[in-house]
């Protein structure tokens, strides 16, 4: 008669089976081996997802997590942790915040290998060559296309239909290093940085999944990027948000896609920034940066087509509908934005 502890293993191995296309002789291998000994690095929400698939995985065990320091925010600039920081704190792991890993003695505790998703501090090229596996990477593009701090940001501004996932090997570059797998996918017409991401977190978190165990055994061989192909982003400044009206309709779409939440798309109007959070694209022509109020909607000329105003929000200001906006700035109308 089966055991409880049989069934669970015998279920284990199934859905391994089943997720990562692994044979069951090599899934029954890398459960009885010891397993393998991790520090993960990240701080942003994309790499909850990867730290929540790494906790449910039976082939790792987590050492510590680092990630950075608590930050404060609004008004009050009350302390904020990251969403890492609370998802190892509900998993009781052990978690280190330095301000830097420039001078950081780490401590790896027998880690054997080190995962790496959006901790968005430099980690120096001493501590990626600490484990014995190495540091890898989980880049949310299609390198060597968008190597940098802003990947999706930048394939959603530039119009881009597709994108997809990099599993690499970390090195002393940026983004540099040795590939193990990559994944491509579609990008939606009107998703946005914060849909997006979410997606390809689940995707990133699967990827990485089915890639270590090759990595390990040895089935993959990292691959050299080709550096004739390399393209950069950059790191987002509020200044990026700032609405060119000279642009077209679509280029100014794309930058509110890419920048919702932060930095945002914004414009100004009587010496005050207006954050505009909900825009579509309209059907009316109108002249550059000329704001029209038609039946109480907004509309504001770019190069072709209009577009339409339906949530924003003035400096100092609660968020409000264009309707309610109107109802104490209708001297807006036919005026010339820059």
């Amino acid at each position: 008669m089966e055991t409880s502890r049989q069934a669970s293993r015998n279920t284990m191995i199934k859905s391994f089976k089943n997720c990562f296309k692994i044979p069951k002789f090599k899934i029954q291998n890398y459960i009885s081996m010891q397993k393998t000994k991790i520090i993960f690095f990240g701080t942003h929400q994309f790499a909850t997802k990867i730290l929540s698939g790494l906790i449910d995985s039976p082939l790792f065990e987590i050492k510590k997590v680092i990630t950075q320091p608590d930050k404060p925010v609004g008004r009050k600039q009350i302390l904020q942790k990251s969403p890492v920081k609370l998802l190892a704190e509900e998993n009781n792991l052990e978690i280190d915040q330095p301000d830097s890993l420039k001078n950081y003695e780490l401590l790896a505790n027998g880690s054997e290998l080190f995962i790496v998703a959006q901790y968005g501090l430099l980690i120096p090229e001493n501590i990626l060559n600490i484990p014995k596996f190495g540091t890898i990477n989980v880049h949310t593009s299609l390198l060597p296309k968008y190597r940098g701090a802003s990947p999706i940001q930048s394939a959603i501004l530039n119009g881009d239909t597709k994108t997809g996932i990099t599993i690499m090997l970390m090195d002393k570059g940026m983004d540099s290093g040795p590939i193990l797998s990559q994944k491509e996918i579609d990008i939606e017409n009107a998703e946005t940085y914060l849909e997006l991401d979410a997606r390809m977190a689940n995707i990133s978190s699967q990827l990485l999944l089915s890639t270590i165990p090759k990595y390990l055994d040895k089935t993959i061989v990292p691959q050299n990027q080709d550096e004739t192909q390399v393209t950069l982003c950059k790191k987002l400044s509020r200044d990026d948000g700032k609405i060119d009206w000279k642009n077209s309709s679509k280029q100014i779409y794309n930058q509110y896609r890419a920048f919702t939440p932060w930095p945002g798309v914004w414009t100004m109007w009587n010496d005050k920034r207006i954050k505009l959070l909900k825009i579509k694209i309209s059907e009316e022509k109108l002249a550059t940066g000329l704001v029209q109020i038609e039946q109480d909607k907004i509309y504001v000329g770019t190069n072709d087509f209009a577009l339409e105003i339906t949530k924003l929000q003035i400096e100092g200001k609660p968020v409000i509908e264009s309707k309610v906006f109107l109802n104490g700035y209708k001297n807006i109308d036919k005026v010339k934005l820059l």
